[in-house]
């Protein structure tokens, strides 16, 4: 449901929301959402890729600490092999949104597509670079994602998730072919699934 923001009064509740992970070969991906309070500016909001991890986890505390709603959501590894990791991504989002405690006048999304929603959308290319709400939700999902591989490192230690976060380097791709893949790899993903074909696979 696209709406232009430009409708809206100056009250309405907008929020900003962006995903983390569509790129690695292993592990969630996460979505998170957040509605900045505009009494509460919060200096240095940027792209999280942009973004030292140092700059994100600080960021990721003042988001948390003086935005006035924020919720952070993701989809499991089955989801994104079952769905495909644009539908995961998208399903992540909408779980985001729907953590809320209110429903939102308007979703500012990432991107160019678009999760099902109760509110209106309108998608954003760059909106991590571009819109404040959009950038604060890529922070707290690139952080929380981060979180959690590093949480599965200590589940899966052979891949140096800690380093790559599951991200295709050529260290991951290395390990991969002398450990095989793991449960949490997606074997969707054109790497894990040619060592499932060759038989590769915990």
């Amino acid at each position: 449901m696209e709406k232009d923001i430009d409708t809206f009064s100056a009250n309405a509740v907008i929020c900003g929301v962006d995903e983390a992970g569509r790129g690695p070969l292993a592990g969630p991906v996460y979505a998170a959402c957040v509605v900045l309070d505009v009494d509460h500016k919060i200096a240095g909001l940027a792209d999280s890729k942009e973004l030292s991890e140092k700059k994100r986890e600080v960021l990721a505390i003042a988001i948390k600490k003086y935005a006035k709603a924020w919720a952070i959501a993701s989809a499991s590894v089955q989801e994104i092999d079952q769905l495909n990791i644009l539908q995961a991504s998208l399903l992540a989002m909408k779980r985001a949104v729907e953590s809320l405690p209110f429903v939102p006048d308007m979703a500012l999304v990432d991107g160019n597509q678009s999760p099902q929603l109760k509110c209106s959308v309108r998608t954003i290319i760059r909106g991590d670079s571009l819109i404040p709400e959009i950038s604060a939700a890529s922070i707290l999902a690139k952080t929380a994602r981060d979180k959690e591989m590093l949480r599965l490192h200590q589940c899966f230690p052979l891949y140096g998730f800690d380093q790559h976060k599951g991200y295709p380097t050529i260290k991951h791709l290395a390990a991969l072919q002398m450990h095989g893949a793991c449960e949490i790899h997606r074997q969707s993903f054109a790497p894990v699934h040619a060592l499932k074909l060759s038989k590769k696979y915990f």
